[in-house]
């Protein structure tokens, strides 16, 4: 179930958000959205490249709060930086929504996870 989620997440939902948002260009909208999966390229550069139950979240450097924070930014620029910004924090929400996943059924599997402080605190 987990998997459906994440990818759904990561594939349906953001036409979901083109077409009730951004309806007029909801379908150059929703290519934008997609394009923004491509910031998980940084797993290539992690030693594993995959790795079961690694959080991505502040573990890539794309993935990391001050990335996080340089798509926040982009919310306040013209289209389609806007549009950018917006798949960019939903694609980490859809992360961390992932990480919380699989912290909350191992705990002491993140412990040394360099989102554990986040991951306790929402949980």
């Amino acid at each position: 179930m987990q998997t459906f989620v994440h990818y759904f997440l990561h594939l349906v939902f953001p036409l979901a958000i083109a077409y009730v948002f951004l309806k007029k260009d909801w379908k150059k909208a929703y290519i934008i959205l997609l394009a923004t999966m491509l910031v998980d390229l940084d797993h290539l550069f992690a030693a594993p490249v995959f790795k079961a139950n690694r959080c991505s979240i502040n573990f890539h450097f794309l993935h990391t709060y001050y990335a996080m924070l340089v798509y926040v930014v982009l919310l306040f620029f013209r289209k389609p930086f806007n549009i950018i910004g917006i798949g960019l924090l939903f694609h980490m929400l859809t992360d961390l929504v992932d990480c919380l996943w699989m912290y909350s059924r191992c705990k002491s599997c993140f412990s040394d996870s360099p989102a554990s402080g986040l991951l306790q605190l929402l949980m």
